[in-house]
């Protein structure tokens, strides 16, 4: 080698481009779990680009209230600590903001919103991964359920709506400190104490959060008429961030 020349400075991107490339894909930090809130972001909003503007703007939703276009405003503003902040860390003033100043924006507006959501986390939804994706599956099938429609769960979410279920409950219906739920769901283990409750780890998951809507899909072992009974004082489906 001539002394005017010099070897391509290690990770100079001008310079043995594919090697730098490899390089910075091997040293990205990915957080716990980041990487299936990544790809339950984008099958959301999937599903959401697959429905017409009357279902995008009124269809039925299982979380009381509000129609799909609310639910994503909701979820997309879960990438915004500031937003909890400024509410004073209540999460349901904050959740209440986030729908109202969603339903200001065009329909086209809320998904390209959504689109940049899903694609490039904020930090915040990085490092909180491990929860959101809860909560993001939670309200994804509170969606597809509404609309009568269905899809095979990747484990990951299904176990993830299960656990977002057990957060709902003791947060609001307190129904794991009346009932045993026992999942079906392989590697999936029952929780809470009382008759049992049996059911896939996904309609488990739902009914702890208040979807009543699945209690069909469960068995339980008390009659049923004890159960309706409790429903009638569980509330509303509860909404997390």
């Amino acid at each position: 080698m001539s002394a005017d020349r010099q070897p391509p400075v290690s990770g100079d991107p001008h310079h043995g481009g594919d090697r730098w490339r490899t390089t910075e894909a091997r040293t990205t930090v990915h957080l716990p779990a980041e990487d299936d809130l990544r790809r339950e972001r984008a099958r959301f909003l999937d599903t959401i680009e697959s429905l017409t503007d009357a279902e995008f703007e009124g269809a039925r939703t299982l979380c009381a209230g509000w129609a799909p276009r609310d639910v994503l405003a909701h979820v997309t503003g879960t990438d915004r600590l500031g937003d909890y902040l400024a509410k004073g860390l209540w999460i349901d003033r904050a959740n209440s903001a986030q729908v109202r100043r969603g339903r200001e924006l065009s329909r086209a507006e809320l998904t390209a919103a959504g689109r940049r959501w899903a694609a490039r986390p904020s930090l915040f939804g990085r490092c909180a991964a491990a929860f959101l994706l809860g909560d993001l599956a939670v309200h994804h099938q509170d969606v597809l359920r509404g609309l009568g429609r269905s899809r095979r769960l990747p484990r990951a979410v299904e176990r993830a709506v299960y656990q977002e279920g057990v957060l709902l409950s003791f947060e609001h219906n307190r129904r794991l400190l009346r009932h045993r739920v026992v999942p079906t769901t392989a590697g999936v283990p029952a929780l809470g104490r009382g008759p049992e409750v049996r059911g896939t780890a996904e309609a488990l998951g739902l009914w702890l959060g208040g979807r009543d809507a699945v209690t069909g899909e469960l068995q339980f072992a008390t009659a049923h008429r004890e159960f309706a009974e409790g429903q009638d004082r569980s509330g509303p489906p509860a909404v997390t961030i």
